[in-house]
């Protein structure tokens, strides 16, 4: 089969691998129909997360169907169109238990794409099938359904949900790449008064305003002079970091109130400062997270009945062997405007 392997920081190629095999009772085969790329796959190409090695697929996000299944497995069958999820759940260890499924201690949390290989490819071997992938209702397209694999629960449990959003807040959203602008559409959710996007990308701020943004700032903007003003002085009560980086961060700490909530969400791989002499007398709340997904059945049913729309998210349709060219497309949002690019079998035709 045709993969997507990494070879090293900066290095990938969509090559000829051995296609996977069911190597434990649990596992399931998946034909992979449709995959995206996330933001967290360019930190793996920039060498920012050391713990994926050479020669791995890269990807964990995934809708496919199922072509074989492990002797334990009994949830899904032969033939089914399954929501690949992000994250892998053994179900059985203390944090499982706790639907803290990140933190597996079984042998799950974030291991597709990171500690075995990944979905951007033909085919996948999915551990732990039964607790790591959602039947999709006939109601739910592939390219909707893919939204939800981590970019949808990520801006929901980690920003959003960690964040304590809540009727009536202001949010600040710092980033409005993919999963900043998810954190807008969940964010309504909660009915708050203002939702305020920053980003230096004009084309992300446009699509922040159709997502829901009541303000932009972007570049040559002031984020606190206009966060004071919409804010009578006080601050955000929620700022939510959805880039990665210090200066985003430190960003978000000096935008909200005397006892609000800042919600890192960014992938950061590098050191940030930790200004306490500032904040140690402002009553801050900050917190971090991987995803858990246990946010996933409820969002596949809020997009099943038509509360959320997650294919606003995608401005970019490939082919599944277009893989080099969706990376391109990508990796540019500032040239091209891509915010998440789909590649799907049928595409190839």
């Amino acid at each position: 089969m045709k993969a997507l392997i990494y070879h090293g920081p900066g290095r990938r190629a969509w090559e000829e691998t051995p296609e996977p095999r069911l190597t434990e009772p649990t596992d399931a085969i998946v034909r992979v129909d449709a995959v995206t790329i996330c933001g967290t796959d360019l930190h793996i190409l920039k060498g920012d997360v050391p713990a994926v090695e050479p020669g791995r697929i890269l990807g964990h996000e995934a809708v496919g169907t199922v072509m074989a299944t492990g002797t334990a497995v009994t949830t899904v069958k032969h033939g089914d169109r399954v929501l690949v999820s992000c994250i892998t759940a053994c179900g059985r260890c203390r944090y499982c238990r706790a639907a803290t499924y990140g933190q597996c201690l079984g042998g799950g949390g974030w291991i597709l794409g990171h500690r075995i290989d990944g979905t951007q490819a033909e085919y996948i071997r999915v551990p732990f099938a039964d607790t790591s992938t959602h039947v999709l209702p006939e109601a739910v397209s592939s390219e909707a359904a893919l939204m939800l694999a981590d970019i949808l629960p990520t801006s929901y449990e980690v920003g959003v949900l960690n964040g304590r959003v809540r009727p009536g807040d202001t949010v600040v959203v710092v980033g409005a790449g993919p999963i900043g602008l998810a954190a807008i559409t969940t964010a309504r959710l909660f009915t708050p008064s203002h939702i305020v996007a920053v980003d230096l990308a004009a084309s992300r701020l446009e699509a922040a305003k159709r997502l829901g943004a009541d303000l932009v700032i972007g570049a040559g903007d002031d984020p606190a002079a206009a966060v004071a003003e919409l804010t009578r002085g006080l601050g955000a009560d929620v700022a939510i970091e959805a880039v990665g980086v210090p200066d985003t961060f430190d960003l978000c700490t000096r935008l909200v109130r005397p006892g609000g909530h800042v919600a890192n969400v960014g992938v950061h791989g590098a050191p940030v400062t930790l200004h306490l002499e500032d904040l140690w007398i402002r009553n801050l709340t900050i917190t971090t997270g991987l995803v858990d997904t246990r946010s996933t059945p409820a969002l596949l049913d809020m997009v099943a009945a038509g509360r959320l729309d997650p294919t606003a998210f995608v401005t970019h349709r490939f082919g599944l062997h277009d893989m080099e060219a969706a990376y391109r497309t990508f990796s540019d949002p500032v040239g091209t405007g891509a915010l998440k690019v789909v590649l799907s079998r049928n595409a190839d035709g």
